[in-house]
């Protein structure tokens, strides 16, 4: 975890959340500006900045938290007919915090292509 990062702060308590789940892996809260019915922030308590700056053995976290969206996807009424799980890498794809993380969307009807 690093001192100045927001995503670290909130695993940490630091910063409050609607927490979803928490293992000693990942931590999962609500986003504070959801796109969708059901919009979970999904992020490694490890700070990875995004999958450009991935080190070896980052492969373990980041196969866990595909576990851990469905785990948590199972738990909304919502979600089953279907969900998405997106990450953004760079600011040009929309990442706004550079500590990767995974949105969990659904409850409604997706279009495609997305963006």
């Amino acid at each position: 975890m690093t001192d100045d990062c927001l995503f670290c702060k909130i695993a940490k308590g630091e910063i409050p959340s609607k927490k979803v789940y928490e293992d000693e892996r990942v931590f999962a809260f609500e986003d504070i500006n959801p796109q969708a019915p059901v919009h979970i922030i999904i992020i490694p308590k490890r700070h990875i900045g995004g999958l450009n700056s991935l080190s070896e053995g980052d492969e373990a976290v980041l196969g866990y938290i595909q576990a851990a969206a469905a785990k948590i996807a199972s738990q909304f009424q919502e979600l089953k007919n279907g969900y998405r799980l997106v990450n953004n890498c760079g600011a040009d794809a929309g990442q706004t915090v550079f500590h990767i993380h995974y949105h969990l969307l659904g409850g409604r009807t997706f279009g495609w292509p997305p963006g």
